[in-house]
């Protein structure tokens, strides 16, 4: 048996929880490969013109595990952080059966309607016996999984507030989700960019997301994404340790559109850069932008130098 995991969306957040548990268990899987032109030109053909990036990317990576795996492995998470989510998130799991619904594919579903432990437990849980797995096993391949997640994103913070302490370049705040900033074909070019150019990239999503989203209430009591608020409390308690930021979506994103005019609305005395993503694959333009943008922070800082 194996089982095929995209690598788009939630895998972004939770890679070390999927693959920890099913080595745990010793169950083979399949990860699609790092999102390329071809990926999300399938996935474009595959949606609607008014799907998002991130939702045609999955279908992309879907539609190159179907034919390589038993099972393909398709989450849905419905509440993070006291807060819900974004319809892509909810829906994600029909769209993809309806979409394939003559592919004849099978699904490995994990589905976490609340945001307590007991509850993401509980859908590894239903998970596990769907493979026909011991409950003893199954529970102690999750909690090995869980402390190999949060293990991993302790030391990925740590390791980038150490950079952000030492650096002497300009300090960039990327404010991206995961599934954005993590993308090979989205949001890597932007940070190789910025780094070409002598930035060090302040990613907003790796900052810790309790923090986080208790600061992203002083910006904001109503915002109702449990992501997006991760991102505005990261610019919350960054914003002033920064030397600008780069707000990176894909188009088109509405919590997203909202968002980010909140962001530019409401920091001030800060130069900042907001790129939309597509489905073309040109960065000429991008790069471009990129480079006026860290001329200004330069000026800036010379002018405030002077």
């Amino acid at each position: 048996m194996k089982i095929g995991i995209p690598r788009a969306l939630l895998y972004y957040k939770n890679e070390k929880l999927w693959t920890t548990f099913f080595n745990e268990l010793g169950i083979d899987y399949l990860i699609s490969p790092q999102t390329n032109k071809e990926i999300v030109s399938n996935g474009a053909n595959l949606a609607i013109d008014e799907t998002c990036l991130p939702t045609k990317i999955l279908l992309g990576h879907i539609n190159y595990l179907k034919d390589k795996c038993d099972y393909v492995f398709l989450p849905r998470v419905a509440r993070a952080f006291g807060c819900g989510m974004c319809t892509k998130f909810l829906a994600q799991v029909d769209l993809v059966k309806n979409t394939f619904r003559d592919d004849n594919l099978n699904y490995l579903f994990y589905n976490q309607e609340k945001d307590k432990p007991t509850s993401e437990y509980k859908a590894f849980l239903k998970m596990g016996k769907f493979l026909k797995l011991k409950g003893k096993d199954i529970k102690i391949a999750y909690l090995k999984a869980r402390s190999a997640q949060d293990t991993f994103n302790m030391l990925r913070q740590e390791m980038q507030e150490k950079t952000f302490n030492e650096t002497t370049k300009n300090k960039v705040l990327v404010v991206a989700h995961a599934y954005n900033v993590g993308d090979e074909f989205v949001g890597q070019p932007i940070i190789k960019a910025l780094k070409s150019l002598n930035c060090e990239p302040i990613i907003a999503e790796y900052f810790n997301a309790k923090e986080c989203i208790k600061a992203s209430y002083n910006l904001t009591k109503t915002l109702p994404w449990a992501y997006n608020r991760h991102l505005v409390g990261a610019v919350e308690l960054y914003k002033d340790k920064v030397d600008g930021i780069v707000i990176l979506t894909t188009f088109p994103c509405g919590p997203d559109s909202m968002v980010n005019e909140m962001i530019l609305h409401k920091v001030k005395n800060l130069p900042i850069l907001l790129l939309t993503m597509d489905a073309q694959d040109a960065t000429a333009g991008i790069e471009t932008r990129l480079e006026s943008y860290v001329d200004i922070i330069n000026f800036k800082k010379e002018r405030a130098n002077e």
